[in-house]
């Protein structure tokens, strides 16, 4: 690939306009046109990053890789054009709320050998990447991730938010196995939300070989919050994904007092936290994946753990081996 790399936008939403903005910022892409059905929305992104504006990608043409941010629900249609027009693609996560579906993106990209990238983004959060470096043997994550009601988004908390700490719990521990165990717990109960779509949900993994971890999200939550704690025998880490800070914490002693009490010393590290904002570096990931510097396929296979994992989780509380060893 030389020079910039083209990029038509589907979808000017909230996430839409974060896109567009990270593209045209970049010194490696170009936004090209904005896709979205509603003149209003996609010609005011558009306009403001001094780009086109198409109402659908049948009118669109000279780009070289799509970026889908449009509603969930409208993922797989996209998707499968996309595919069809033989081009790269990166999809915001999940690539659709059907594992079925899913996976049919998946392999249709892989037969036509094309470059697909899910947007989970916390991958590229700088916290996470500098807390990888103190993690050694988990035996004990949590994460949780919590936020005020969004009448916008139209699926449960399991594929909008539970999905990315299933990925970095995966990431972190280990991807289960048919011997492990995963069970979740579902709640309904706002009134606006549709029928099935879930506003607070917990995950819980029992890993054979010992480790347990657990995930929780809300939307009936009324400030938002983003962290993982994850405990190890010698040391525990301490994730802000929102403020990007990792603290690490190590118990160096602990003594009986005279009076009968106990006296101990806890160690307090705060490693320095830097690097790109997560979405620019999910950008710079892509282009490198569409120019062919990094493995499209090894990115490719990076996308279906999660998904399984989640819809093994969300389809029974019991364990779904048949799904984790597909």
């Amino acid at each position: 690939m030389s020079g910039l790399l083209n990029i038509a936008l589907v979808g000017a939403g909230s996430m839409g306009r974060n896109h567009a903005r990270t593209i045209s910022e970049s010194s490696a892409t170009r936004l090209a046109v904005v896709v979205d059905p509603f003149p209003d929305a996609g010609r005011a992104v558009a306009d403001a990053h001094g780009s086109s504006w198409a109402p659908d990608l049948d009118s669109v043409s000279g780009v070289d890789a799509v970026v889908i941010a449009a509603s969930t629900e409208y993922h797989y249609d996209i998707a499968l054009q996309v595919a069809h027009l033989g081009l790269p693609m990166l999809i915001e996560k999940p690539v659709t709320p059907s594992l079925e579906q899913t996976e049919e993106i998946v392999a249709l990209t892989a037969a036509k050998g094309l470059p697909l990238m899910c947007g989970f983004l916390e991958r590229y959060n700088p916290a996470v990447l500098a807390a990888a470096r103190l993690i050694e043997d988990p035996l004990y994550v949590r994460a949780d991730r919590h936020s005020p009601y969004a009448p916008r988004i139209r699926t449960g908390v399991g594929w909008d938010l539970l999905v990315h700490d299933v990925d970095l719990i995966a990431r972190l521990v280990g991807e289960p196995t048919e011997s492990d165990r995963i069970t979740a717990s579902l709640g309904y109960f706002h009134p606006s939300s549709l029928p099935g779509a879930e506003d607070v949900g917990e995950i819980s993994f029992q890993y054979a070989s010992g480790p347990i971890a657990s995930a929780s999200a809300s939307r009936i939550g009324q400030r938002k919050t983003r962290s993982i704690s994850v405990q190890m025998l010698e040391r525990a880490v301490e994730i802000d994904l929102l403020r990007r800070s990792v603290t690490a914490y190590r118990r160096s002693f602990v003594e009986a007092t005279e009076a009968g009490g106990f006296r101990q010393s806890l160690e307090m590290e705060v490693p320095e936290v830097d690097g790109a904002e997560p979405l620019a570096a999910q950008l710079a990931r892509f282009v490198r994946i569409v120019s062919g510097v990094e493995d499209m396929d090894a990115e490719r296979r990076s996308i279906l753990p999660p998904h399984r994992i989640l819809a093994a989780a969300l389809s029974s509380s019991q364990p779904a081996n048949a799904v984790l060893g597909a």
